[in-house]
């Protein structure tokens, strides 16, 4: 069983960065694979980021590739997500996944791979 809990969400200007952190619970988080998920008022969860178990493998969706970077820090069972460049259409709430990885170091871009997921935090971006 993993919990997970989003912080770092807010109210941001147009072009300004935040940092998102989903501290997990329990002693194997390094052996989870981690995503970033992203869903707005009327519209589908959609996929933000992953990366692998390791950290060696990231991947992100095109509308967000070259703003925003994952990371994780298996010593602090957290995982991260750096917005920059923030724009309107990134206004939605903002959820983390874990996937328990259970051979190889992949990054999972699914949300149906997922098996635990956190409450969300806000992020809203104005123009």
């Amino acid at each position: 069983q993993v919990q997970l809990v989003e912080s770092g969400g807010g109210l941001v200007q147009a072009g300004g960065s935040l940092r998102l952190s989903c501290a997990a619970s329990g002693r194997t988080f390094s052996s989870y694979a981690m995503g970033w998920f992203r869903q707005a008022p009327g519209k589908e969860r959609e996929f933000v980021a992953a990366i692998s178990w390791s950290g060696g493998n990231t991947y992100y969706a095109d509308s967000v590739k070259g703003r925003f970077t994952i990371s994780r820090d298996n010593a602090k069972n957290t995982v991260y997500l750096q917005m920059n460049s923030l724009k309107p259409e990134d206004t939605a709430v903002y959820y983390c996944a874990a996937h328990r990885s259970t051979f190889g170091d992949h990054v999972f871009p699914l949300k149906g791979s997922y098996d635990y997921w956190g409450q969300g935090t806000q992020v809203t971006v104005s123009s």
